[in-house]
């Protein structure tokens, strides 16, 4: 999937490119390929280094010990693929057309809410693709040339990179937002050791004074603006969390089983978003809209056929069934809930009965408030 960045084009052959012309094309191109923006920047992110040490030293990237491994080399992109002096930013946007609406299925306790961006096909393999189809493109028109695709992978501080690209602020939350795009949507990278004429940053934050999305976090994941305490973020605590999640967050979990796009629904900024033309985004089997008692009765190989393909895949059967345990936990004591929990109670996997355990006893306390009054 990529070139090894190892002055495979010499200065001198470089020196023959009209490099603004090559800038050009491979934006044209991006756009071509069905992405939304493209934008280049260079390699220097040493405005980022402090912070991201910080971050690391509070201990806020929770079990995600590659964060901490690469340390440092995350904002420094010619340090992590050697080489590299330019880096092409895109986005493309994900929320699927005639999705249901979050509020509502959230607002209904006994649905399960998983992540818009997870309802389709997995986005690192789509990305991936049409990334190297552009480096592709590229190497066509030039000839070879050293170049990496990433997409969500490796220590790239792709939110820095694209901000320095020009392709809009980092909000409160962290995310990137886009006057025209709002928020919903993937980012990607293509390093390249071409020095490619770089566009301007952006160099105003338009969140102004709001604090919605810091207000709104179930857990308070948002500790300060622009910082995220991985350990306490639903979205760490229902996919990269490989144990138990933690007891004290699980009632403020409520129905979110994968992912929590909260801060996302409540900024301001996303009433510009737009849906994705990306039929690979759109719905699967009714994952926007369906219940947690429907899922929780999935066998494993209902999981791994109807999974194949998505980015959920990823967490596996056994931590799959330990989210629905605490939406089951939190959702309304009916036949069919607790039919469901009842089902696995006797589960051989130790995380899972527990959280099945727990999921009961909440329903137990509850009782009376649960039944209606006769």
């Amino acid at each position: 999937m990529h070139q090894k960045l190892d002055s495979v084009k010499t200065d001198v052959a470089t020196a023959r490119l009209d490099l603004a012309d090559v800038a050009l094309r491979v934006k044209a191109w991006a756009l071509e390929l069905g992405f939304a923006k493209a934008a280049i920047t260079g390699t220097d992110l040493s405005h980022a280094e402090a912070g991201l040490q910080a971050w690391l030293d509070a201990g806020y990237h929770g079990e995600m010990d590659y964060m901490a491994r690469h340390g440092l080399k995350r904002a420094r992109p010619a340090e992590l693929v050697p080489g590299t002096r330019s880096v092409v930013s895109v986005f493309l946007p994900y929320r699927p057309p005639a999705v249901a609406s979050s509020e509502a299925v959230m607002a209904d306790g006994e649905k399960a809410h998983i992540s818009r961006y997870a309802l389709g096909r997995d986005y690192h393999k789509v990305l991936r693709n049409r990334l190297q189809t552009l480096a592709d493109r590229l190497a066509a028109h030039i000839g070879p040339f050293g170049h990496r695709v990433f997409v969500d992978s490796a220590p790239v501080l792709e939110v820095e990179l694209a901000k320095q690209a020009g392709l809009g602020w980092r909000g409160k939350h962290t995310l990137l937002i886009n006057r025209d795009y709002g928020s919903y949507f993937f980012l990607g990278e293509l390093f390249t050791d071409l020095p490619l004429p770089s566009d301007p940053p952006e160099q105003n934050e338009h969140c102004g004074r709001c604090t919605k999305c810091l207000d709104v976090c179930p857990t308070q994941a948002i500790v300060a603006p622009y910082t995220v305490d991985a350990r306490r973020c639903i979205s760490y605590l229902t996919i990269e969390l490989k144990g138990a999640i933690p007891v004290e967050f699980r009632s403020m979990i409520g129905n979110r089983v994968y992912g929590c796009d909260d801060c996302q629904l409540c900024c301001p900024w996303n009433r510009f978003a737009v849906d994705t033309a990306e039929s690979d985004f759109h719905v699967r089997h009714g994952l926007d809209d369906i219940t947690l008692a429907e899922l929780f009765a999935w066998s494993e190989a209902d999981f791994q056929s109807r999974m194949a393909g998505s980015a959920i895949y990823r967490i596996g059967y056994d931590r799959w069934l330990r989210n629905l345990a605490v939406g089951l936990g939190n959702a309304p004591g009916t036949p069919a809930v607790l039919a469901a929990l009842a089902s696995r109670q006797e589960s051989d996997d130790a995380i899972l009965n527990e959280h099945v355990q727990w999921a009961l006893a909440q329903h137990a306390v509850r009782q009376p408030v649960d039944k209606a009054p006769d």
